[in-house]
């Protein structure tokens, strides 16, 4: 072979593992963001069984105008997404972490249901 096929080759091989590295790289990202968008999603789910209690009477298992006294169901606690822990700032708030091999992710709830928007807060990857 001649000198200028043996510079294709070797030009061509690297351009390949550049292409194989950026390929990989954009993979784990949106693997990454994927993992953040579920646990927000899961978190705002939580976010609603958590006002359906507070705005269930008292008489009927609920916290009848208040977050004290709630739990995260152990069927809700745990996914494939992340491990989830609340702390009730009783009477007007929760604050919601997803625990993810990637990072946490904290939501914060108010008195009205709402996630506030500054409640929201990354670690990890997630940032």
């Amino acid at each position: 072979m001649g000198q200028q096929q043996l510079l294709l080759i070797i030009l061509g091989v690297i351009i390949v593992g550049i292409a194989i590295a950026v390929g990989l790289s954009l993979f784990s990202a949106q693997s990454v963001a994927s993992n953040k968008d579920s646990i927000v999603n899961d978190i705002a789910n939580l976010a609603a069984t958590s006002y359906q209690y507070r705005i269930r009477p008292a008489s009927m298992g609920g916290g009848g105008g208040s977050y004290a006294g709630y739990t995260i169901t152990s069927k809700l606690s745990s996914n494939d997404n992340a491990t989830y822990t609340c702390t009730v700032q009783a009477p007007d708030g929760v604050t919601f972490v997803g625990t993810s091999v990637n990072g946490t992710v904290t939501g914060v709830q108010n008195a009205t249901g709402n996630l506030t928007k500054a409640g929201w807060a990354y670690t990890g990857s997630f940032q």
